[in-house]
């Protein structure tokens, strides 16, 4: 890693992972990025690196570390469990990081990934579609203005495992095994929070299938109620959030792509790492969500 991030060239950025969500978001993204040059892609599969990086007019690597070496930033889509390591190692080699949610399913590899970022001076944003996509960012900083909610609602329904679905993303170890409230709750909780304020509180519930349900207080006083699945009927399919208070009620409105999105977050990380000023969004943030959905998930065991 050189200083090119602080000085006019343009950043050189990797991406980890050549999955479905790599190839239809990031690298795309990461190609059409106007001030950031695509330097390379390393994954687990070597054939899928080479086949993704030729795609897209870049390099695949076959070491890691190699495309760690040569990069300014790191952008991450991989499994959480796996991203959390890679993202100790990249940020050790000096490498600020671009991460997906949920940062990790265990408050230790969050916590590390924090730790390795304070130690290094590397600055972080972790993806949370809805903080960057275009419509909800404004939305969220506007209703966070707002004095006098009182309580909240985030509905977030998939029907990725539902019967007769046919996703790319149900074939994922992780998202089989965590559901709905891994994968899911954190584009509800990257809502509620910079609103309503940090949970003090968490109540869970399972529901049918993956379903969970969870019921929050937060620092301003306010609740907050968040019904989660990817399990749930076609028709009974959607995401929103609604907030209700002095100042009556406000909805979460539609969003932009995942491409703009993604486009937004690497804008959000060379601003952070060319001005010092940490992301509200950042590794700090996803080890908070982290905490919050490891709580849920200890009570719903309890069932």
């Amino acid at each position: 890693m050189t200083d090119s991030l602080t000085t006019p060239l343009r950043p050189r950025i990797g991406l980890l992972g050549t999955g479905p969500w790599a190839a239809g978001t990031q690298a795309p993204a990461l190609a059409a990025h106007p001030e950031a040059d695509f330097a390379g892609v390393w994954g687990r599969r070597p054939e899928a690196a080479a086949a993704l990086a030729a795609a897209h007019g870049s390099t695949a690597y076959d070491d890691v570390d190699d495309l760690f070496a040569t990069c300014d930033a790191i952008a991450i889509a991989l499994p959480p469990d796996v991203q959390a390591p890679l993202a100790v190692r990249a940020a050790a080699a000096g490498c600020h990081l671009l991460l997906d949610k949920p940062l990790a399913t265990t408050v230790a590899g969050a916590h590390e990934v924090v730790e390795a970022t304070r130690k290094a001076g590397v600055s972080s944003v972790v993806f949370c579609t809805l903080r960057f996509a275009t419509g909800t960012t404004e939305w969220i900083a506007e209703q966070a203005a707002v004095d006098g909610w009182f309580t909240a609602h985030a509905r977030w329904l998939g029907t990725l495992f539902s019967p007769g679905a046919d996703s790319v993303y149900a074939r994922s170890p992780w998202r089989g095994e965590k559901g709905a409230l891994w994968d899911v709750g954190p584009h509800a909780l990257s809502v509620l929070l910079p609103v309503l304020g940090d949970v003090t509180s968490v109540n869970a519930a399972p529901g049918p299938g993956d379903t969970v349900h969870l019921v929050l207080r937060h620092t301003s006083q306010a609740s907050s109620t968040v019904t989660l699945s990817l399990s749930a009927p076609a028709g009974a399919a959607g995401a929103t959030v609604e907030l209700r208070g002095t100042a009556g009620v406000a909805e979460l409105p539609a969003w932009g792509d995942g491409v703009e999105s993604f486009c937004a977050a690497i804008d959000a990380l060379l601003h952070a790492v060319r001005t010092g000023e940490p992301r509200p969004c950042d590794a700090a943030f996803g080890l908070r969500l982290t905490e919050v959905l490891a709580d849920a998930e200890t009570q719903l065991a309890r069932h």
